[in-house]
């Protein structure tokens, strides 16, 4: 016999599962809408409006703006840091899992992630949320590089006295081709992996070909 106390359980169980559902749609759309518009001219209303519903529920959702799109952010790039770590975890030893976290790193495809990032990039300075939410994500991008150097350095592979000071010169390299790539569009994207292909070789002891 079911009481009152597990129907209300049911019921609590339930409109949670509903508020998930609206809050995946809610970040769906405003990825679409920050793609769109850029993330400081968005509007809480342009999101609200794109799926027929109230500016109120996305404001019980998320609270503020900021930290709507600091969880925007996270939902676009999350996807392609997961297929980052799928990726590095087929890896069959240091060398070929550091060509999957070059590979998996950098503008692919519409970008729709990159594009955030580089949006977010100029909002960080003045807004705490989607500063520490670019710096997590970072963070994990970093980590994966860091530990495919690591492994390489200790079975021999690779040549890497300071793997910490290779993972930042990498990083801020392939930070700031992806924006050349991205939004001044004076380097293409064969030649970013190129370039990044040549600086990783260089600062492990590799030749550049070990890395196509």
């Amino acid at each position: 016999m079911v009481t009152a106390g597990q129907n209300a359980v049911a019921r609590a169980n339930a409109m949670r599962r509903r508020n998930e559902v609206r809050r995946e749609e809610i970040l769906a759309a405003t990825v679409d809408q920050a793609g769109r518009l850029g993330m400081e001219r968005l509007r809480v209303r342009d999101v609200a409006e794109s799926l027929g519903i109230s500016s109120g529920l996305v404001f019980y959702q998320f609270d503020t703006k900021d930290r709507l799109l600091a969880a925007a952010l996270e939902h676009a790039v999350d996807r392609d840091l997961a297929r980052l770590d799928r990726a590095v975890a087929r890896g069959s030893d240091p060398l070929d899992r550091l060509r999957r976290v070059i590979c998996g790193y950098g503008p692919t495809g519409a970008a729709r992630g990159w594009t955030l990032w580089i949006d977010a990039w100029a909002m960080a300075l003045r807004h705490p949320p989607i500063r520490t939410t670019l710096r997590r994500l970072d963070g994990r991008w970093r980590a994966a590089l860091r530990d495919a150097i690591i492994d390489g350095t200790t079975s021999g592979d690779f040549d890497c006295p300071d793997p910490a000071g290779t993972v930042a010169r990498i990083g801020g390299l392939l930070d700031g081709l992806s924006v050349a790539t991205l939004v001044y569009r004076n380097v293409s994207r064969d030649r970013l992996r190129t370039w990044i292909r040549e600086a990783v070789a260089a600062e492990l002891g590799l030749d550049a070909s070990q890395l196509t």
